[in-house]
Protein backbone atom coordinates (compact mmCIF):
# COMPACT_ATOMS: atom_id res chain seq x y z
CA UNK A 1 0.00 0.00 0.00
CA UNK A 2 3.02 2.26 0.09
CA UNK A 3 3.64 4.80 -2.63
CA UNK A 4 6.93 6.21 -3.96
CA UNK A 5 8.39 9.22 -2.24
CA UNK A 6 7.65 10.57 1.25
CA UNK A 7 4.41 9.15 2.60
CA UNK A 8 2.05 11.89 3.82
CA UNK A 9 1.42 9.70 6.83
CA UNK A 10 5.04 9.20 7.84
CA UNK A 11 6.69 10.92 10.76
CA UNK A 12 9.45 12.27 8.49
CA UNK A 13 7.09 14.05 6.11
CA UNK A 14 7.90 17.78 6.33
CA UNK A 15 4.23 18.59 5.74
CA UNK A 16 3.25 16.85 8.96
CA UNK A 17 1.35 18.91 11.53
CA UNK A 18 -0.79 17.90 14.49
CA UNK A 19 -4.55 18.04 13.90
CA UNK A 20 -6.40 15.90 16.44
CA UNK A 21 -6.41 14.69 19.96
CA UNK A 22 -9.09 12.03 20.47
CA UNK A 23 -6.24 9.73 19.53
CA UNK A 24 -3.48 12.30 19.19
CA UNK A 25 -1.02 12.44 16.36
CA UNK A 26 -2.14 9.02 15.15
CA UNK A 27 -5.38 10.64 14.03
CA UNK A 28 -3.49 13.59 12.55
CA UNK A 29 -1.37 11.31 10.40
CA UNK A 30 -4.55 9.50 9.42
CA UNK A 31 -6.07 12.75 8.16
CA UNK A 32 -3.07 13.23 5.88
CA UNK A 33 -4.02 9.96 4.19
CA UNK A 34 -6.83 11.85 2.45
CA UNK A 35 -4.38 13.13 -0.16
CA UNK A 36 -2.38 9.91 -0.54
CA UNK A 37 -2.25 8.06 -3.86
CA UNK A 38 -2.92 4.82 -2.00
CA UNK A 39 -4.74 4.52 1.29
CA UNK A 40 -2.70 2.82 4.01
CA UNK A 41 -4.61 1.29 6.91
CA UNK A 42 -1.40 1.22 8.95
CA UNK A 43 -0.73 4.93 8.47
CA UNK A 44 -4.37 5.82 9.09
CA UNK A 45 -4.00 4.55 12.67
CA UNK A 46 -0.48 5.87 13.17
CA UNK A 47 1.33 2.59 12.52
CA UNK A 48 1.85 -0.19 15.03
CA UNK A 49 3.63 2.09 17.46
CA UNK A 50 0.95 4.74 17.24
CA UNK A 51 -1.73 2.11 17.76
CA UNK A 52 -0.01 0.78 20.88
CA UNK A 53 0.60 4.24 22.33
CA UNK A 54 -3.02 5.26 21.75
CA UNK A 55 -4.67 2.07 22.98
CA UNK A 56 -2.40 0.76 25.73
CA UNK A 57 -3.13 3.29 28.55
CA UNK A 58 -6.90 2.91 28.26
CA UNK A 59 -6.70 -0.85 27.82
CA UNK A 60 -4.49 -1.24 30.90
CA UNK A 61 -6.87 0.93 32.92
CA UNK A 62 -9.96 -1.04 31.90
CA UNK A 63 -8.38 -4.45 32.46
CA UNK A 64 -6.95 -3.63 35.88
CA UNK A 65 -10.07 -1.86 37.10
CA UNK A 66 -12.39 -4.65 35.96
CA UNK A 67 -10.16 -7.30 37.56
CA UNK A 68 -9.47 -5.53 40.85
CA UNK A 69 -12.29 -2.95 41.16
CA UNK A 70 -9.56 -0.74 42.61
CA UNK A 71 -9.23 2.72 41.08
CA UNK A 72 -5.77 3.79 42.25
CA UNK A 73 -3.73 0.86 40.84
CA UNK A 74 -5.51 1.18 37.49
CA UNK A 75 -4.79 4.92 37.35
CA UNK A 76 -1.13 4.48 38.28
CA UNK A 77 -0.64 1.73 35.71
CA UNK A 78 -2.25 3.69 32.86
CA UNK A 79 -0.20 6.80 33.59
CA UNK A 80 2.94 4.67 33.86
CA UNK A 81 2.30 3.18 30.41
CA UNK A 82 1.91 6.65 28.90
CA UNK A 83 5.09 7.84 30.63
CA UNK A 84 7.05 4.85 29.34
CA UNK A 85 5.84 5.54 25.79
CA UNK A 86 7.02 9.14 26.06
CA UNK A 87 10.42 8.14 27.48
CA UNK A 88 10.86 5.53 24.76
CA UNK A 89 10.36 8.19 22.09
CA UNK A 90 12.77 10.55 23.81
CA UNK A 91 15.43 7.84 24.02
CA UNK A 92 14.86 6.87 20.40
CA UNK A 93 14.90 10.54 19.36
CA UNK A 94 11.65 10.12 17.48
CA UNK A 95 8.84 12.73 17.36
CA UNK A 96 7.12 12.87 20.75
CA UNK A 97 3.95 14.75 19.75
CA UNK A 98 1.73 11.68 19.88
CA UNK A 99 3.19 10.30 23.11
CA UNK A 100 3.09 13.66 24.89
CA UNK A 101 -0.45 14.30 23.70
CA UNK A 102 -1.47 10.88 24.92
CA UNK A 103 0.25 11.41 28.25
CA UNK A 104 -1.51 14.75 28.74
CA UNK A 105 -4.91 13.19 28.04
CA UNK A 106 -4.24 10.25 30.36
CA UNK A 107 -2.99 12.59 33.09
CA UNK A 108 -6.09 14.78 32.90
CA UNK A 109 -8.38 11.76 33.04
CA UNK A 110 -6.42 10.26 35.92
CA UNK A 111 -6.62 13.46 37.96
CA UNK A 112 -10.36 13.80 37.39
CA UNK A 113 -11.01 10.17 38.31
CA UNK A 114 -8.78 10.37 41.38
CA UNK A 115 -10.45 13.54 42.66
CA UNK A 116 -14.00 12.29 42.09
CA UNK A 117 -13.41 8.66 43.00
CA UNK A 118 -15.38 7.62 39.90
CA UNK A 119 -13.56 5.38 37.45
CA UNK A 120 -15.74 6.61 34.57
CA UNK A 121 -14.26 10.10 34.98
CA UNK A 122 -11.03 8.72 33.56
CA UNK A 123 -12.76 8.96 30.17
CA UNK A 124 -14.54 12.30 30.71
CA UNK A 125 -11.88 14.39 29.00
CA UNK A 126 -12.07 12.25 25.88
CA UNK A 127 -15.85 12.70 25.77
CA UNK A 128 -15.50 16.47 26.02
CA UNK A 129 -12.91 16.57 23.25
CA UNK A 130 -15.07 14.35 21.07
CA UNK A 131 -18.06 16.65 21.66
CA UNK A 132 -15.90 19.62 20.72
CA UNK A 133 -14.95 18.02 17.43
CA UNK A 134 -18.57 17.13 16.71
CA UNK A 135 -19.62 20.73 17.23
CA UNK A 136 -16.72 22.00 15.13
CA UNK A 137 -17.46 19.69 12.20
CA UNK A 138 -21.18 20.51 12.32
CA UNK A 139 -20.41 24.23 12.38
CA UNK A 140 -18.14 23.88 9.34
CA UNK A 141 -20.95 22.20 7.41
CA UNK A 142 -23.58 24.75 8.38
CA UNK A 143 -21.22 27.61 7.47
CA UNK A 144 -20.59 25.93 4.09
CA UNK A 145 -16.91 25.44 4.84
CA UNK A 146 -16.95 21.63 5.27
CA UNK A 147 -13.89 20.64 7.25
CA UNK A 148 -12.86 17.85 4.88
CA UNK A 149 -12.59 20.31 2.00
CA UNK A 150 -10.57 22.74 4.09
CA UNK A 151 -8.17 20.00 5.19
CA UNK A 152 -7.68 18.62 1.69
CA UNK A 153 -6.91 22.11 0.38
CA UNK A 154 -4.43 22.75 3.19
CA UNK A 155 -2.71 19.39 2.77
CA UNK A 156 -2.31 19.86 -0.98
CA UNK A 157 -1.19 23.48 -0.70
CA UNK A 158 -4.16 24.73 -2.69
CA UNK A 159 -6.42 27.66 -2.03
CA UNK A 160 -10.10 27.41 -1.15
CA UNK A 161 -11.47 27.81 -4.68
CA UNK A 162 -13.03 24.36 -4.39
CA UNK A 163 -15.96 26.13 -2.71
CA UNK A 164 -17.04 27.45 -6.11
CA UNK A 165 -17.13 23.92 -7.55
CA UNK A 166 -20.57 22.52 -6.77
CA UNK A 167 -19.50 18.89 -7.26
CA UNK A 168 -16.44 19.17 -5.02
CA UNK A 169 -18.25 21.07 -2.32
CA UNK A 170 -21.06 18.51 -2.28
CA UNK A 171 -18.49 15.69 -2.03
CA UNK A 172 -16.63 17.37 0.83
CA UNK A 173 -19.88 18.15 2.61
CA UNK A 174 -20.98 14.53 2.42
CA UNK A 175 -17.63 13.41 3.82
CA UNK A 176 -17.87 15.97 6.63
CA UNK A 177 -21.32 14.64 7.54
CA UNK A 178 -19.70 11.21 7.81
CA UNK A 179 -17.18 12.62 10.28
CA UNK A 180 -19.91 14.28 12.30
CA UNK A 181 -21.84 11.00 12.33
CA UNK A 182 -18.83 9.17 13.73
CA UNK A 183 -18.36 11.70 16.54
CA UNK A 184 -22.09 11.71 17.27
CA UNK A 185 -22.20 7.90 17.35
CA UNK A 186 -19.40 7.84 19.89
CA UNK A 187 -21.27 10.26 22.11
CA UNK A 188 -24.59 8.42 21.68
CA UNK A 189 -23.02 5.18 22.90
CA UNK A 190 -20.54 6.45 25.45
CA UNK A 191 -22.34 9.28 27.25
CA UNK A 192 -25.09 6.99 28.64
CA UNK A 193 -22.39 4.59 29.86
CA UNK A 194 -20.59 7.51 31.49
CA UNK A 195 -23.76 8.73 33.20
CA UNK A 196 -24.39 5.19 34.47
CA UNK A 197 -20.80 4.99 35.76
CA UNK A 198 -20.16 1.84 33.71
CA UNK A 199 -16.40 2.33 33.51
CA UNK A 200 -15.62 -1.11 32.12
CA UNK A 201 -18.13 -0.92 29.29
CA UNK A 202 -17.28 2.73 28.65
CA UNK A 203 -13.59 1.92 28.30
CA UNK A 204 -14.40 -0.97 25.98
CA UNK A 205 -16.64 1.23 23.84
CA UNK A 206 -13.91 3.86 23.58
CA UNK A 207 -11.39 1.28 22.42
CA UNK A 208 -13.73 -0.18 19.80
CA UNK A 209 -15.01 3.19 18.60
CA UNK A 210 -11.59 4.81 18.69
CA UNK A 211 -8.93 4.10 16.08
CA UNK A 212 -10.80 1.23 14.36
CA UNK A 213 -13.82 3.45 13.68
CA UNK A 214 -11.59 6.39 12.74
CA UNK A 215 -9.69 4.26 10.22
CA UNK A 216 -12.97 3.14 8.63
CA UNK A 217 -14.22 6.73 8.41
CA UNK A 218 -10.96 7.89 6.84
CA UNK A 219 -11.01 5.07 4.30
CA UNK A 220 -14.57 5.89 3.21
CA UNK A 221 -13.66 9.58 3.09
CA UNK A 222 -10.61 8.79 0.93
CA UNK A 223 -12.79 6.80 -1.47
CA UNK A 224 -14.96 9.88 -1.90
CA UNK A 225 -12.24 12.55 -2.17
CA UNK A 226 -9.10 10.66 -3.30
CA UNK A 227 -6.87 12.26 -5.94
CA UNK A 228 -7.65 11.49 -9.56
CA UNK A 229 -6.03 8.25 -10.63
CA UNK A 230 -5.49 7.09 -7.05
CA UNK A 231 -5.73 3.32 -6.74
CA UNK A 232 -8.08 1.72 -4.25
CA UNK A 233 -5.97 0.02 -1.57
CA UNK A 234 -6.25 -3.72 -1.27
Amino acid sequence: MDSDGPDPGSENDPRAAPVDRDHGEAAARGVRQLTADRFSIADSIGGVRGLVESVAPGLVFVVLFVLTRELTPALIASVAVAVVATIARLIGRTPVTQAVGGLAGVAIGAVWAWRSGEASDFFAWGLLVNAGFAVGVLASILLRWPVVGVLVALLTGQDQRWRTDHTLRRRYTRASWLWFGAFAARLAVQVPLYLQAEAGWLGTARLVMGLPLWALVLWITWLWVRPRGAAVAR
